[in-house]
């Protein structure tokens, strides 16, 4: 390389350099600024995370404090004061409340209490309806007529998922007590040759069939 070449280099480097300090200067604020925002979004989701862990933590202790309590009317009053912001915790805070109102005597207020998750849409899983309204039917009892209890639980059942099976046991409960055993009995050979089926429900199943005369297993579809 001839000297002319190399102040030629010389020259385009100082150049360069001094187009990126200007760069850097103009424009150096924007990469500083990156780097703020990173790390304070960073720092913002973990106080984030550090709130909701906090939050969650109080609430599982209030429900333990609450279930804690000697009497069913001393367990809701308690449950009854429990806020959590989640809304699967407040499905949850509320059953628990609408079960010690049960427990207490006051089975009107806990079906209430239960159509209120029911109703409740928004944010929350569509499973925590239909836990709600599976206990509301169960807590209306005989508030409700025969159909009107059939018709609830048709409406679960269809909705499948993990309450599908306890609601048509609850369907032929309903047809035993209106005399249609036949009914009944191929419905519970069905719950009881489902593949969802809990071992207990399959013994509850053929428990019933057998007080009704059948043979668990001889039916079709067995």
């Amino acid at each position: 390389m001839t000297e002319r070449d190399s102040f030629i280099e010389e020259v385009a480097e100082e150049v360069r350099r001094d187009r990126m300090f200007t760069l850097m200067r103009r424009y150096g604020w924007i990469a500083v600024l990156a780097v703020l925002l990173i790390v304070g979004g960073a720092g913002w989701n973990e106080w984030r995370r550090a709130q909701a862990t906090d939050r969650a933590r109080a609430t599982g202790d209030a429900i333990l404090s609450a279930l804690e309590r000697d009497s069913a009317g001393a367990r809701a009053e308690a449950l009854a004061g429990i806020a959590p912001g989640e809304p699967g915790a407040a499905a949850l805070v509320d059953m628990l409340h609408a079960e010690a109102l049960a427990e207490s005597g006051d089975a009107s207020a806990a079906a209430a209490q239960l159509d209120g998750i029911g109703g409740a849409g928004g944010e929350l899983a569509p499973v925590y309806g239909r836990m709600a309204a599976f206990k509301a039917l169960l807590q209306r009892g005989d508030t409700l007529s025969a159909e009107e209890r059939r018709q609830g639980f048709a409406a679960i059942a269809s909705a499948g998922g993990p309450l599908r099976l306890l609601a048509e046991e609850q369907i032929a409960l309903g047809e035993i007590a209106a005399g249609e055993t036949e009914a009944a009995l191929d419905r519970l050979e069905a719950i009881r040759g489902d593949a969802a089926a809990t071992p207990g429900l399959r013994r509850r199943a053929a428990q019933l069939m057998v007080a009704l005369g059948a043979e668990p297993g001889t039916r079709a579809g067995g």
